[in-house]
């Protein structure tokens, strides 16, 4: 595998300073979520922008793309976007209630159960997380620009380990 050249960043100077002052400590895990912190608050802002373009939150992109995700008829229950995108259920009522009055997704009656209800993506919805989502991955191919395609593909692997303990 060709790796990039190493040059010295942010996080060394940090390691370096703990190091000298605490030597007792083993400081080597801020060598990976040091990076990882701030790697995270760069890419939000990123995806910020990314979504401003097209006039949503990140938030409301969370909650379309779960339902473009699902396929057409792009319908989901809030239980389903709730697990989705990791939010409480007041939390979901007021996400969704926001989109609804932006005209982003409709409320059904569940064909299934008459208490329920699906939440669907609206053909404005569709179109503006579509945009998003292109603009998004453009952003994103940026970011990852500096690495080769191998070098892309090893990371996504060695994120998935650390990142897979906490999938369930």
């Amino acid at each position: 595998m060709e790796t990039s050249p190493r040059r010295d960043d942010e996080v060394d100077r940090i390691v370096a300073a703990w190091r000298r002052e605490r030597p007792d400590l083993d400081v080597e895990p801020l060598t990976v979520f040091s990076r990882v912190s701030r790697l995270a608050r760069h890419l939000d802002l990123a995806r910020r922008a990314a979504f401003a373009r097209g006039s949503l939150e990140t938030w409301e992109f969370d909650v379309l793309s779960a339902l473009r995700r699902a396929g057409d008829p792009y319908r989901l229950s809030p239980g389903a976007l709730i697990t989705q995108t990791l939010v409480t259920s007041g939390t979901m009522t007021n996400r969704i209630d926001r989109l609804e009055t932006r005209g982003l997704v409709e409320r059904h009656r569940s064909p299934d159960d008459r208490r329920g209800i699906l939440v669907e993506l609206t053909p404005t919805g569709r179109t503006a997380v579509d945009a998003a989502m292109r603009d998004l991955l453009e952003v994103e191919h940026q970011v990852l620009g500096v690495l080769s395609p191998a070098e892309r593909s090893d990371l996504a692997d060695l994120l998935r380990v650390v990142g897979g303990q906490f999938d369930d």
